[in-house]
């Protein structure tokens, strides 16, 4: 492939490494044997058979010197915790919202709020439902609804802000609602399933006064808040002279509440929360709570990982920081865009999501192309992406909304991967693609109720 020009400049790293964790590329042999073995799922492949792991950006981060020097002050008293005091602290001081109840990880503060908010015949707007928040909608007998702007389905379009959700669409559903039939608007920033892609401040706005007008509360799916707020400051006119806190505590005071994994923008490997304006509401989520996770001081954490939570909360609002990891972004998207690659543009906050039904056009969709593009990644260098289509997103996980796009997603961890391997990365997208013709489609051999991308199988098409 070419080499990086101009606009395929690495960004510099503002850190510099204090460990390295070893890794290894497996043989082709090796590779073929662990995706026959995975059923083709590369979920169910082993750490050890992965050379640059790029299935997600949850929990997968590289934790700071401040971060772990943090863990070593953990009070692990079952309640009172101070290492819970300072977490609340942070998270009070960053969103506003009064009363924070930890939960291990994001879709456990999704459990708590939506099973004490959803109920059968409901419907739960979103500008678009990620995996997990879909399931736990579902599961309660509610209805996924799917909002975002037309923009966000179409891969080549450059809006800035392919997040936003349509609000005549919007106000339309809440205009025809009965009482209680919407429980709560969701905003998930930035928008996972459509490609990383931000909100706006603006629509934002416009989306919770909607809201107020209809009696109906707006919570935020907030575990990529920093990253957007970024987006904010350097695309939307008249933020670029504020701070990250101050774009994102504008973006909390038009919202009723929030659920986070932590495991995004918090840079840590476990932790979430729920937040929220309501006290009786936080009441409930407590009683909840101490069933499902523990007692409201820790939440189903080590109360060291409160603390590192406490201290990585604010790390990800470094603007330094932040301007290196959308440029890693960037920097991947241009060495695929010098190699002709399709990919959904503008580039994200967290991912390249490469374009399937443009990278595999010859594949029908009876083949499963998204999960096959994934497998010959992996086969091709011992990259691990994920599906993000209609295997995540299929009719039988009871979402609402446009037919789901096509999408391979590169999510990059955070402070993990240096310039060097992400050029690799774009290396082996750009291989697999000049040989496209010769990609084998997959089918699926077993799936479950729910959630079925996690544990299927699939087996060589026959075709």
């Amino acid at each position: 492939m070419p080499e990086p020009g101009p606009s395929a400049r690495p960004p510099i790293e503002p850190y510099k490494a204090k460990v390295v964790e070893p890794i290894r590329l497996p043989t082709p042999a090796e590779r073929e044997a662990a995706l026959a073995r995975a059923g083709y799922n590369l979920f169910n492949l082993l750490s050890d058979e992965v050379y640059i792991d790029l299935l997600t950006d949850s929990g997968t981060s590289a934790m700071s010197d401040r971060q772990w020097a943090a863990m070593m002050v953990g009070d692990e008293s079952y309640a009172g915790s101070r290492n819970f005091q300072r977490f609340e602290s942070a998270v009070k001081e960053l969103t506003g919202f009064p009363h924070i109840v930890p939960a291990h990880q994001g879709r456990a503060a999704e459990n708590l709020l939506f099973s004490l908010l959803v109920r059968p015949g409901t419907k739960v707007p979103n500008n678009m439902h990620f995996d997990t928040t879909q399931t736990h909608v579902v599961r309660n007998g509610g209805a996924a609804v799917n909002l975002a702007v037309d923009e966000a389905y179409d891969p080549d379009s450059l809006h800035p802000f392919k997040g936003n959700m349509d609000v005549g669409r919007l106000e339309k559903l809440l205009l025809g609602a009965s009482a209680g039939e919407v429980p709560l608007v969701l905003m998930t920033l930035t928008n996972n399933t459509g490609g990383g892609q931000p909100v706006s401040l603006e629509n934002l706005t416009a989306v919770a006064g909607i809201c107020r007008a209809h009696s109906v509360p707006l919570y935020l799916d907030m575990c990529r808040w920093a990253e957007n707020a970024y987006f904010i400051r350097v695309r939307e006119p008249g933020q670029g002279g504020r701070s990250i806190p101050e774009i994102g505590r504008s973006l909390f005071d038009l919202a009723d509440g929030a659920t986070m994994s932590a495991k995004k923008d918090g840079l840590v490997n476990i932790g979430g929360f729920v937040a929220t304006r309501d006290r009786a509401l936080a009441e409930r989520l407590k009683e909840e709570l101490i069933v499902f996770e523990g007692f409201p001081t820790y939440g189903g954490l080590a109360r060291r990982d409160l603390e590192a939570m406490a201290v990585g909360l604010w790390e990800a609002t470094d603007p330094a920081y932040l301007a290196h990891r959308i440029g890693q972004v960037q920097y991947l998207a241009d060495l695929l865009g010098e190699a002709g690659v399709p990919f959904l543009k503008p580039p994200g906050g967290h991912g390249i999501y490469l374009d399937v039904r443009r990278f595999l056009p010859e594949l029908p969709k009876s083949e499963l192309p998204g999960q096959a593009l994934v497998v010959e990644l992996y086969r091709e260098g011992g990259v691990r992406t994920v599906e993000v289509g209609s295997i995540m997103f299929g009719e039988s996980e009871g979402g609402h909304g446009p037919p789901p796009l096509e999408l391979v997603r590169l999510a990059i961890p955070r402070r993990v991967y240096s310039s060097a391997q992400l050029a690799y990365v774009a290396d082996v997208v750009a291989r697999v693609y000049r040989r496209r013709g010769s990609v084998r489609g997959l089918r699926m051999v077993y799936a479950p109720e729910r959630m079925r991308h996690f544990t299927a199988r699939f087996a060589p098409s026959s075709g």
